[in-house]
């Protein structure tokens, strides 16, 4: 029997968004043969990764699942990233994989390939039409700028990224990058299943 070596990296699932363009929390929205999105994200990186961690505001899961708590009243995938790299500061780990829970159909493959391609950079990102600014590998270094942005108040995601050495892998296939932030994008998932 052949056993597959699982990323070495940890895995986070963001789920503590607003989900205000959805008019429901997303992450709790019945996906596939699962009770939750964030579930589905779950169960099938479980299968890739050494540890997957759910990032949130709150334990609102109904699985076993561990939890990096933001506990920022603010909503933002920037406050969210700092409580991320400041649960693994201290530790041997050096880069973690960053994924949003409404992006159901990101490849295994894809997946690997922004991890094999991170080396020395701060932080590698896939890229279609558009830049996919929370699908990606993150190198805990990049925690002081993080620090520094909140500092200035600033939140944006596109912000830090141009700030960090940060490499960008172009995929040719959008529909493995779809958002679901509107229900129009739920429905459609669903078909995609």
């Amino acid at each position: 029997m052949i056993h597959k070596t699982k990323e070495q990296i940890p895995c986070i699932i963001l789920c503590g968004g607003k989900s205000s363009r959805m008019q429901e929390d997303k992450a709790l929205l019945e996906f596939s043969s699962y009770s939750s999105l964030s579930q589905f994200q779950y169960e099938r990186l479980n299968l890739e990764f050494e540890k997957v961690y759910i990032s949130s505001k709150e334990n609102k899961f109904d699985f076993d699942v561990d939890i990096i708590l933001d506990k920022n009243e603010t909503y933002s995938p920037i406050i969210a990233l700092q409580s991320i790299l400041k649960t693994f500061e201290t530790s041997h780990i050096k880069n973690v994989f960053i994924l949003s829970v409404d992006t159901p159909f990101v490849n295994i493959s894809s997946i690997k390939k922004l991890i094999s391609s991170l080396k020395e950079y701060d932080i590698c990102i896939a890229q279609t039409s558009r830049k996919h600014n929370l699908c990606g590998v993150f190198n805990i270094n990049i925690l002081n700028k993080i620090d520094l942005m909140l500092n200035q108040n600033i939140h944006k995601v596109s912000y830090l990224l141009d700030k960090c050495d940060t490499k960008y892998i172009t995929f040719f296939n959008e529909n493995e990058f779809i958002n679901l932030n509107y229900k129009k994008d739920y429905e459609k998932a669903l078909k995609l299943l």
